[in-house]
C-alpha cells in the first residue's frame, strides 16, 4: 500500500512537471515557426522564391536596369540587389536549419514524446484501479470461504480471484517500470533537449556572421562608387572633402558668388547684412549643391548670392579659419600693441591648412575690393567685419547661434577687420577671381543706366572689366578710383599704414626698419573714411617704432617678430 501511494504522489509530481516541460517546449515552436519568413515543409527553391527579401532582390535589380549605369542610383540600386539576393540565400539555408536542427525536435518533443509519458501515468493509475479491485474481490472471498457451505467450490474462486489479483499486480508493476524508465530517459535526455536552444543560437550565429560577410563584401564597391561620384552638395561639407572631390582649388559656392558679386554686387548698399528672400536663398544653394551652370537669375539679386555665400561658410562642419587655429586667433586678437597685434594675426594665417589658406585669402582679396566701394555700399572692413566674422571662426564647444555671436564677434571683428585693411601685407600676390576659368563678363553694352546690372551671358573662360567702371586717375590723385575687373592686377592699398612686402619666416635680425618712398597710388575709399584711426596702425608716424630697429614681438606661436615697413604720417593722412 506504501508502494502504491508512493507511486501516485511520484506520478503527479511527474505529470505536472511533464507538462510544464511539454507546454513550454510548445510555446518555443510556435514562436519560433513566426519568426521564418519562408513556409515550413516547402523544397529550398520554392521556399527562396517567396522570401521577401528575394523579391526586393528583384525590384533593385529591376530599377537599376530602368535608371542604367549613368545614374548613380542604378548603380547603387544594381550592387545593393545582388547583396540582397545573396542575404536572401542565406536567409533560406538557415531557415532550412532550423527547421531541421530545431523545430522537427521540439515538435517531436513536445506533440509526442512527453504525451507518451503522460499517457503511461494515467494507464499505471488505470491499472492500480483494476490492481485495488481485484484484490478487493479476493479478499471479500477469502472472509467468505469460512462461511460457505460448499468450502470446495468457495476456494477454487478464491484461488481464481487471487490468480486475477496477481495478474492485475503484475500488469501494475510492468507499466510502473515502463513509466520509471521512460522517466529516466527523459532526464538522461533533459541536455540534449536543452541543447537545441545553444543550436537556436549557434545557427542564429553562423547565419549574421555569413550575412555580414556578405555586406562587407559589397560595401568596398559601393563606397567607392559613392564617393567616386562627382555631384555632391557642396553645403555641409568638408572643404577638404568638396575640394579634393571636385577637383578645385578654391570651392565652387565661394568661387560663384564672389564671380556673380564682382559682376553685379560690388556697389550694392548693405551687402552681407541686408536679408535676401529665403526662397530665393533656398533655391541658389540648391543649385550650387548640384554644381549647375544655371546661375543666370541670380546675378540680379546680390542680397541672395552674398546670404549664399555667408550659408555656405557657416555650414562648414569646421570654420575657415579652423577649430584648432581658434586659441592662436583669439590671442592675436587681445594683442593691444597694433604692429604686435598684426604680427601675431600673420603667424595664425600662416598656419593655416594649405586649401584652408587658399580659400581664405581668396575671400580676403575680395572682401578687401568690396571695401573700396564703402562709400557707396557703405561695406567699411568694420562692417564686412561684423557681418562675416561669426561665419569665418566659431568655438568647437560653442552651443546656439545666439551665444556663438556673443562669444565670438568681438575676437573675429578684431581678427578680420585688420586683415581686410592689409589684405596685400597678408598676401601679397595678385589673385584671378576666375580661377576655375568658368566665368566670364558679358560684353558691356554701351551707354548703361547707372543702376543697370549686368551678368554674364554664360559660364565660359575669361572676364573683362565694365565699360561704366571709371578710368583709372594718374598717380598722385586722390580721388578715388574703385575697379570692378575679376582680377587683381596690382597691390590695393586698403589702408595707409600697411606694409609693402611680407617678409618670409624667419625674419631676417632686426637692423633697422627699412623706410621706403610711397607710392603715389589713388586712395580708396577705405582710406578715406578710417583716416581718423590710422594713427593707431602699424608703420606710421609716432606708432611706437624707435630709429634704432623693428620692436621685439612676442606672438602667440613662439616665433620671432616680422619687420613691417612704415609710411610717411603725411600720405596716411
Amino acid at each position: 500500500m506504501c508502494v502504491l501511494v508512493f507511486i501516485c504522489v511520484s506520478s503527479d509530481l511527474i505529470e505536472r512537471r511533464m507538462e510544464l516541460v511539454r507546454l513550454v517546449s510548445h510555446n518555443a515552436h510556435k514562436r519560433l515557426v513566426t519568426c521564418l519568413q519562408g513556409h515550413i515543409g516547402t523544397e529550398a527553391e520554392k521556399r527562396h522564391k517567396k522570401l521577401p527579401l528575394t523579391a526586393l532582390s528583384q525590384a533593385m535589380q529591376d530599377g537599376g536596369s530602368q535608371l542604367g549605369e549613368e545614374s548613380l542610383i542604378g548603380k547603387m540600386m544594381d550592387v545593393c540587389g545582388e547583396a540582397e539576393s545573396r542575404l536572401a540565400s542565406e536567409l533560406m539555408q538557415h531557415e532550412v536549419q532550423l527547421e531541421r536542427d530545431i523545430l522537427e525536435p521540439l515538435n517531436q518533443l513536445a506533440e509526442v514524446d512527453i504525451p507518451n509519458i503522460l499517457r503511461q501515468r494515467k494507464q499505471l493509475a488505470k491499472l492500480v484501479l483494476d490492481y485495488d479491485s481485484a484484490r478487493a474481490r479476493w479478499l471479500q472471498a477469502s472472509k467468505s470461504i469460512h462461511f460457505s457451505t460448499n468450502y470446495q467450490a468457495t476456494a477454487a474462486k478464491v484461488e481464481t480471484l487471487k490468480d486475477e489479483m496477481d495478474e492485475a499486480l503484475n500488469k501494475v508493476e510492468m507499466c510502473k517500470d515502463q513509466l520509471s524508465a521512460d522517466m529516466y530517459n527523459f532526464s538522461s535526455k533533459e541536455g540534449d533537449y536543452a541543447r537545441y536552444y545553444v543550436i537556436l543560437v549557434e545557427a542564429q550565429a553562423d547565419y549574421h556572421r555569413r550575412s555580414l560577410a556578405a555586406l562587407e563584401g559589397v560595401l568596398p564597391t559601393i563606397q567607392a562608387q559613392n564617393d567616386s561620384w562627382m555631384e555632391k552638395p557642396a553645403y555641409g561639407t568638408a572643404l577638404e572633402e568638396h575640394l579634393k572631390r571636385s577637383n578645385r582649388e578654391i570651392a565652387l559656392p565661394l568661387e560663384a558668388c564672389v564671380m556673380m558679386l564682382l559682376e553685379t554686387g560690388m556697389k550694392e548698399e548693405g551687402l552681407f547684412r541686408i536679408a535676401a528672400g529665403a526662397s530665393k536663398l533656398k533655391k541658389l544653394k540648391a543649385a550650387l549643391d548640384c554644381s549647375t551652370s544655371q546661375l543666370e537669375e541670380f546675378y540680379s539679386d546680390p542680397h541672395a548670392v552674398a546670404g549664399a555665400l555667408k550659408s555656405y561658410l557657416r555650414e562648414l562642419p569646421e570654420p575657415l579659419l579652423t577649430f584648432s587655429l581658434y586659441d592662436e586667433w583669439t590671442q592675436a586678437s587681445n594683442v593691444s600693441d597694433p604692429d604686435r597685434r598684426l604680427q601675431a594675426l600673420w603667424v595664425a594665417c600662416d598656419g593655416l591648412p594649405k586649401n584652408h589658406k587658399a580659400n581664405f585669402r581668396y575671400l580676403v582679396k575680395f572682401l578687401a575690393k568690396l571695401a573700396q566701394d564703402s562709400e557707396v555700399n557703405k561695406m567699411t572692413p568694420s562692417n564686412i567685419a561684423i557681418v562675416l566674422g561669426p561665419n569665418l571662426l566659431w568655438s568647437k564647444t560653442e552651443g546656439t547661434l545666439a551665444e556663438m555671436a556673443a562669444a565670438t564677434s568681438v575676437h573675429v571683428v578684431a581678427i578680420i577687420e585688420p586683415i581686410i585693411q592689409h589684405a596685400d601685407w597678408f598676401f601679397p600676390d595678385d589673385v584671378d577671381f576666375n580661377v576655375s576659368g568658368m566665368f566670364v563678363a558679358m560684353t558691356p553694352e554701351p551707354d548703361p543706366g547707372p543702376f543697370e546690372r549686368r551678368r554674364p551671358g554664360s559660364l565660359v573662360d575669361g572676364d573683362t572689366p565694365r565699360k561704366d567702371s571709371p578710368a583709372p586717375n594718374k598717380l598722385g590723385d586722390p580721388t578715388p578710383t574703385p575697379r570692378r575687373a575679376a582680377t587683381l592686377n596690382r597691390k590695393q592699398h586698403h589702408h595707409a599704414s600697411s606694409p609693402t612686402f611680407q617678409p618670409p619666416l624667419p625674419p631676417p635680425e632686426a637692423g633697422g626698419v627699412t623706410q621706403t618712398q610711397p607710392v603715389a597710388e589713388p586712395q580708396t575709399q577705405e582710406q578715406t573714411l578710417c583716416g581718423s584711426t590710422e594713427a593707431g596702425q602699424p608703420g606710421l608716424a609716432g606708432g611706437g617704432w624707435g630709429q634704432g630697429g623693428a620692436p621685439e614681438v612676442q606672438v602667440a606661436t613662439g616665433q620671432q617678430p616680422l619687420p613691417l615697413t612704415q609710411h610717411s604720417a603725411e600720405e596716411n593722412r
